[in-house]
């Protein structure tokens, strides 16, 4: 058995209170990812937000969130063709009411999650270098999608 290193930093500690919510509508074009980090932290800083945790929850079956790389566009493109690959329109599903695109897009947003938590510190997300926040849209047609946004935490006096 490998033994890896680890380092726990310090705790801090902060008391809930504030709890602010808001809904984001995100325009999607078809197929394909659209970031909404810029959005989210838009959200943080009209709050007043400190430190504390952000929910996001998509009320959608057919779309999801994800935190991805937001450096390179072609990310995204190669992710859309892996979740092709997942879920082809072409597998023979039963449930094709909604069109082709129907039953692949609700296997996506199952293999990638409609509900995302990120750590806020002293106003902003807790996000690596690279990553973004995105609403994955999983549908070939343009669609209105709604973010349930939800912080939890500590906020600056008015």
């Amino acid at each position: 058995m490998t033994r890896t290193s680890t380092e726990l930093s310090a705790v801090y500690t902060a008391r809930v209170e504030t709890i602010a919510s808001a809904t984001l509508a995100v325009e999607t074009t078809g197929e394909g990812f659209f970031e909404i980090t810029r959005e989210v932290a838009r959200f943080l800083s009209e709050i007043k937000a400190r430190d504390g945790v952000v929910l996001l929850y998509l009320r959608h079956t057919s779309a999801s969130l994800i935190i991805q790389e937001n450096a390179d566009p072609d990310v995204q493109a190669d992710l859309v063709t892996a979740l092709k690959r997942i879920a082809p329109e072409d597998a023979g599903w039963i449930h094709n009411s909604e069109g082709p695109d129907d039953m692949p897009s609700h296997i996506k947003a199952m293999v990638t999650g409609v509900a995302l938590h990120v750590p806020v510190v002293g106003g902003k997300m807790v996000l690596g270098t690279w990553q973004g926040i995105y609403v994955a849209e999983h549908r070939a047609r343009p669609h209105r999608r709604a973010v349930s946004l939800q912080f939890l935490g500590a906020c600056r006096p008015a």
